[in-house]
């Protein structure tokens, strides 16, 4: 009986001295799943950003890291890296709607200049906008001659016209996912008009397509340089205002740029052109910690010391 005792008095005494060490080592392990799980809350996304510097001070670009900040939904986010500027490489694809004007024959070589023009190292596609499905030409290459190459001129006719031009941007941009993560850019030629759903859905603020290309754009972080240029079968003048609208909508949403000349075709692209060239050299594709894993749309604002410059960033993208 007296040994009994003596063993129960011993398992008591141990367990009361492991039992304060065992509470910590359990707090800490939960601690640990917390931050666990608040980590796997936190997703990286890339953004295209453009510094265009005020024209009397062209070193004003070389500032912009100083005060670098990204918002998402008004809370700052972590930057986690800023890719290229200057000549570092891009990925580019090149869209040309197939039933524009004869006029865009024209432009043909002043586009083939630019895709040669582009950084050493650069990917380029080239694709037509037509009727039935978007023609590849060109597959992304690193090959800059051969994507120059691969350049025609357009068909220049109704019965080639697409069913809807975003519809096709939106499937040229999909062929992003394949590409490296960094700088990329659409280099669009079309007239911006969507009448597959009826004249009353064809601007801006209606057209279901076109918000679809701007989603996707937005969610690969590809900025869309888009140039007016009116169709073969001439322009509807009512509608000339919602083409041009819906262009600059799905350039200034995703941080590129909109071009018109009036509202007819503009007598060259060469000056147009010439501005996607320096804009592009003064791009960055910049990476942060995004704290808002809920779906849906998650409104984008980026800040940076450019004086009396301007900053083109997407507005936002969807989860």
């Amino acid at each position: 009986m007296r040994r009994a005792v003596w063993i129960l008095a011993a398992l008591f005494l141990t367990a009361s001295v492991c039992a304060p060490w065992a509470a910590p080592r359990a707090q800490r392990r939960t601690e640990a799943g917390a931050r666990a799980e608040v980590r796997g809350d936190v997703r990286t996304v890339t953004i295209p950003v453009t510094v265009r510097p005020p024209e009397r001070q062209q070193q004003a670009e070389l500032r912009y890291l100083d005060a670098l900040q990204v918002f998402e939904d008004g809370e700052r986010q972590e930057i986690l890296a800023t890719r290229g500027a200057g000549r570092s490489p891009m990925t580019v694809a090149v869209l040309i709607q197939d039933d524009l004007s004869s006029v865009v024959s024209n432009e043909i070589k002043g586009i083939a200049d630019f895709i040669r023009r582009l950084p050493p190292g650069s990917r380029v596609m080239v694709g037509y906008l037509r009727a039935g499905a978007l023609q590849v030409r060109q597959k992304f290459t690193g090959n800059l001659e051969r994507a120059a190459k691969s350049l025609r001129i357009p068909v220049s006719s109704p019965s080639v016209a697409p069913y809807d031009p975003f519809d096709q941007t939106r499937d040229a941009l999909k062929r992003f996912e394949s590409q490296p993560v960094g700088r990329r850019a659409v280099l669009l030629l079309s007239d911006g008009v969507d009448t597959s759903r009826g004249f009353e859905n064809s601007s801006p603020g209606t057209g279901f397509d076109l918000q679809r290309a701007i989603n996707e754009a937005q969610r690969l972080g590809v900025a869309v340089y888009s140039i007016y240029e009116p169709t073969a079968a001439g322009a509807n003048f009512a509608l000339v205002g919602n083409g041009q609208g819906s262009l600059s909508r799905l350039s200034s949403e995703t941080g590129g740029r909109a071009f018109f000349q009036g509202t007819t075709a503009p007598v060259s692209i060469d000056r147009f052109l010439r501005e996607v060239d320096s804009l592009l050299s003064r791009q960055f594709a910049l990476t942060y910690l995004s704290t808002h894993p809920e779906k849906g749309f998650h409104k984008v604002r980026v800040v940076a010391d450019v004086g009396a410059g301007e900053l083109y960033y997407p507005n936002g993208y969807t989860r």
